[in-house]
């Protein structure tokens, strides 16, 4: 079997939407498609702003930035994340704090959380992994007891939900991404998206470079002038197009993904009966969007056997995040001493399979060949033990 971890889901509409845009006077960002593109993102979700951005990784940037974040604050985060969702708090100069996860989702543990506040702590950053909600009932609950912020990292969450309502859309601030890697897409891209509207004032700002151009073009003052900090956070016109065209296929895409993550699933629950494995758990809240199926083994060694013996196979299985904490720039720069036990376990026993609309067609045999390779590669390395 030759079977890729990932393939992006475009084809004929992706590439008329591009073209059509090419051939449009307008290229950058903010353009029409831009304008389109946010206000359907504002009416499916139920959000009162949604900007478009270059990359979540910016839109993260952005939210530190409205929020005020400085040097001395301390915003509390996951260390099972990508690098971003900490860059984004060190490039203000303040220090993000990792918190243990749960081993059941692998989501930010709220009562860990609670136990890292102090009179420091201006935010708290959960990320819904794999596209699976936080308890953010317990989060929204701690940011109004301790007066915090709470900024959704929900680069992998379009089309997730929370009980009924959109990933992204429940805290002061949500951020997307719409990297190639994600179920909807735009190659690069990501949105920023607030409820607030002195949050979404400022961020306007922030995106377009510090100053008040879009106020400008809306005719709401007679030029625009340097009013904040800022960078270049506007996607362009052409991205849009290819995001617009996706958008409008999302419901496919997720069934096709359901299919995939729901094969899977059936397939390896008898080996997690047996306790040869692990599968994720969707708490009773969680509506997921099915980005990422993932199970870990019991033993570092046997996640490193049965990577290999998958791949072997011809299924590119892979791992998923080194923890931040225990990373050469958490330790020796930010000098982070904390040990996540579950964080690291976790890490270290962790296996993604691929998943991606187009697998539906054969996931059937994935997944079996799947089964006999887990049970026959873990069979033997328990014989060894």
């Amino acid at each position: 079997m030759k079977i890729p971890f990932n393939k992006p889901y475009v084809g004929s509409s992706e590439q008329q939407a591009v073209s059509d845009a090419v051939q449009r006077d307008v290229l950058h960002g903010d353009g029409p498609v831009s304008e389109r593109v946010e206000e359907m993102l504002k009416d499916w979700l139920g959000i009162d702003h949604a900007f478009l951005t270059t990359s979540c990784t910016h839109a993260l940037e952005m939210a530190m930035i409205t929020l005020g974040i400085e040097a001395g604050d301390e915003v509390i985060m996951p260390s099972f994340t990508f690098v971003s969702t900490a860059n984004a708090v060190v490039l203000r100069g303040a220090t993000p704090v990792f918190a243990e996860i749960e081993p059941d989702t692998l989501n930010l543990d709220p009562e860990a959380v609670a136990e890292k506040i102090t009179p420091r702590t201006k935010a708290i950053v959960p990320i819904h992994y794999g596209g699976v909600a936080c308890d953010m009932d317990a989060f929204t609950d701690l940011a109004e007891t301790h007066d915090l912020y709470l900024v959704e990292d929900a680069a992998q969450c379009v089309d997730a939900y929370h009980e009924g309502q959109a990933l992204g859309t429940i805290g002061d601030i949500g951020c997307y991404s719409f990297h190639d890697t994600k179920n909807i897409t735009s190659g690069e891209g990501g949105a920023f998206l607030t409820n607030d509207d002195e949050i979404a004032k400022r961020a306007e700002i922030v995106r377009e470079k510090g100053t008040n151009r879009s106020a400008f073009y809306r005719g709401e003052v007679d030029k625009y002038s340097w009013v904040d900090e800022g960078s270049s956070y506007i996607q362009s016109d052409v991205l849009a197009a290819l995001l617009e065209a996706q958008l409008e296929k999302r419901d496919e895409i997720r069934r096709k993904r359901k299919k995939v993550w729901s094969t899977y699933q059936e397939a390896l629950q008898p080996l997690a009966d047996e306790g040869l494995i692990e599968l994720q758990t969707i708490p009773e809240y969680a509506d997921p969007n099915y980005h990422l199926f993932y199970l870990r083994t019991n033993t570092p060694d046997e996640r490193d056997e049965l990577l290999n013996a998958l791949k072997e196979e011809g299924i590119q299985a892979t791992f998923h995040y080194v923890p931040l904490h225990s990373s050469p720039y958490g330790r020796n720069t930010l000098s982070c001493t904390e040990e996540l036990p579950i964080t690291q376990h976790c890490s270290e026993t962790l296996i993604r399979l691929p998943v991606y609309p187009q697998l539906a067609e054969r996931v059937d045999r994935v997944a079996d060949n799947t089964v006999q390779i887990v049970r026959r590669t873990l069979a033997a390395a328990t014989m060894a033990q």
